[in-house]
C-alpha cells in the first residue's frame, strides 16, 4: 500500500467558542497544550507517524499564531520528495464567502486537491486530542473496497449527544445528528439505542 500519493486535508479554522477565553486571540488548534505544544500537534504527529507527508491545513479564524507555529515547528518534510505541509487560507475560488463549515472548506479547496492528483484524500480535524494510525484505517478502507470510511468510537447515548453521532446498521451509517437540544431529546426518546450509538470522537475526525 503506497502512501506517497495520499493527501491530507487538515481542518484548522475553528473558533473554538467553548474554549473561550483560551481562543480569544487564536484558533482552537493553536491553543497551547502541555507547555510549548499546540492542539494541532496531535493530528500532525498522527499524520507523520502514519506515513502521510502531503498535508494541506485549511485555516481561517485568527490564524496568525497557528501559521507561525506550523512554519517554525513542523519543518520536518522533504520538498525534494514531494512532501509538504502547506497552509490554505480561504481563497474565494467558488464564491464570495469564507469557509462555511467542514464540507465547504474541502469544496473551496478542490482546485488545490485536484492539482495534487491524490489516490485518496484524508479529511481530519486539527483541534482534537487523540492518537491514531491513519494508515491502518486506509488499509481497512481498501480491504472493504469502500467509497468512504468514517472513524467513530462506541459511546453512551448521553455522550453522543455532545458530538456528531451515527446509528449503524450492518456497517452502514443509517442516521446522524449534531449537537443540539433536539438531538439530546431524540436520544432520550430512543432508549433502545442507548448502547448502539457511535460518535466521532473528534466530531469529524477522519473521512475518506
Amino acid at each position: 500500500m503506497a502512501l506517497d500519493d495520499v493527501l491530507v486535508i487538515l481542518l484548522a479554522g475553528g473558533a473554538g467558542e467553548r474554549l473561550h477565553p483560551l481562543t480569544a486571540e487564536r484558533a482552537k488548534p493553536a491553543v497551547y497544550f502541555g507547555g510549548p505544544y499546540r492542539i494541532i500537534d496531535f493530528t500532525l504527529s498522527n499524520c507523520i507517524n502514519s506515513g502521510f507527508r502531503r498535508i494541506f491545513i485549511a485555516t481561517q479564524y485568527k490564524s496568525l499564531s497557528l501559521n507561525r507555529h506550523v512554519r517554525m515547528a513542523w519543518n520536518v518534510v522533504s520538498e525534494e520528495l514531494g512532501e509538504f505541509i502547506e497552509l490554505l487560507a480561504p481563497q474565494k475560488r467558488v464564491g464570495e464567502h469564507w469557509y462555511l463549515g467542514t464540507a465547504d472548506a474541502v469544496f473551496q479547496n478542490l482546485y488545490s486537491i485536484v492539482r495534487e492528483t491524490p489516490s485518496h484524500v484524508v479529511v481530519l480535524s486539527g483541534d482534537h486530542v487523540y492518537k491514531m494510525d491513519y494508515s491502518k484505517m486506509l488499509r481497512f478502507h481498501l480491504d472493504q473496497n469502500a467509497d468512504a470510511t468514517l472513524a467513530t468510537s462506541r459511546c453512551r447515548c448521553a455522550t453522543a449527544a455532545a458530538s456528531a453521532s451515527w446509528a449503524w446498521t450492518n456497517g452502514i451509517a443509517s442516521a446522524s445528528s449534531r449537537r443540539s437540544r433536539r438531538c439530546r431529546r431524540a436520544f432520550r426518546a430512543r432508549p433502545i439505542w442507548r448502547w448502539r450509538r457511535w460518535a466521532s470522537t473528534s466530531s469529524r475526525r477522519t473521512c475518506w
